[in-house]
């Protein structure tokens, strides 16, 4: 059974956020997209856990369901996160997030240990030197002619609708694996993972480029729950190294899911299932 609402926050804020499964039982899992600048696009996701516990996502303020004007801050999306849990009725969750969700996953663990349950990060954080890597594996995936119509339209100060997609297409495709249906799944993600809050994913992004995960790693390493996970696809532009550093920091184990990209359950949908099952089963006893 799938349910909805809107949660209010402190400053009047509404987000809106749906649950799939039992909502009675605890702890739940809350899926955090990744972005920023994005509306949720986990849907696909959730059932794979939900008879095991009710399952939680939202659009983060800002995005989808949830508008919003103002200075985006990590501190006030952990924030909303907390408040989110408040609005359920949850002293803890299980979370899963999957690229910019696994920052914010952890930023909330530092801030809130008491309130994480388990934690499974999914294509990230990517911490160190990773970026010069992943745009390396960009290049050799696109053609001179597809990178600078790239960055033509990245520099674009006002695009039209067509040019938006064609930019996130462009952006998008050399995530997956598979370059011929990454082609696909780019383009339907630019049609329906809109509009992006651009201003949010700027002002997101400064604010982690001036106060990095990597400052934080030792500290989030001291307050994580006794269950926590990493999850990465092998074929993901964003070197795998950088999870297999982080792992080894942490002393968490890395699991790797061959022949898939940045969104694994779409090229590997069983084994990502297979994996998630594992570790809620493992958390939530049943």
């Amino acid at each position: 059974m799938e349910t909805a609402g809107l949660a209010p926050m402190a400053d009047g804020a509404l987000i809106r956020w749906t649950a799939l499964g039992d909502t009675g039982r605890t702890p739940p899992v809350v899926l955090l997209h990744g972005g920023p600048g994005l509306p949720d696009y986990l849907g696909d996701v959730a059932p794979m856990v939900a008879d095991l516990a009710p399952v939680y996502r939202y659009d983060q303020r800002g995005t989808g369901g949830s508008p919003w004007q103002g200075r985006h801050t990590l501190a006030g999306h952990v924030d909303d996160l907390a408040g989110l849990l408040d609005h359920w009725g949850a002293a803890e969750a299980v979370l899963i997030g999957h690229s910019y969700g696994t920052d914010l996953a952890s930023r909330f663990c530092l801030a809130h240990p008491d309130r994480v349950a388990a934690m499974l990060l999914m294509c990230g954080p990517f911490v160190g030197d990773w970026r010069t890597g992943d745009r390396a594996e960009r290049d050799r995936r696109m053609s001179a002619a597809e990178q600078e119509r790239l960055r033509t339209l990245a520099e674009l100060s006002d695009r039209t609708e067509e040019q938006e997609v064609e930019l996130l297409t462009l952006s998008w495709f050399t995530d997956h694996a598979d370059p011929e249906r990454g082609r696909e799944w780019a383009a339907q993600g630019a049609l329906r993972r809109r509009p992006v809050n651009w201003a949010m994913n700027s002002e997101l992004g400064a604010e982690g480029r001036a106060d990095p995960l990597d400052a934080h790693l030792d500290a989030v390493r001291a307050c994580l729950p006794a269950r926590v996970e990493l999850l990465g696809g092998v074929q993901d532009p964003r070197p795998l190294s950088a999870l297999e550093a982080l792992a080894l920091r942490w002393r968490v184990p890395l699991r790797r899911i061959d022949g898939a990209g940045h969104e694994p359950w779409l090229e590997r949908p069983g084994a990502v299932r297979e994996r998630l099952r594992a570790f809620v089963h493992g958390t939530v006893g049943r």
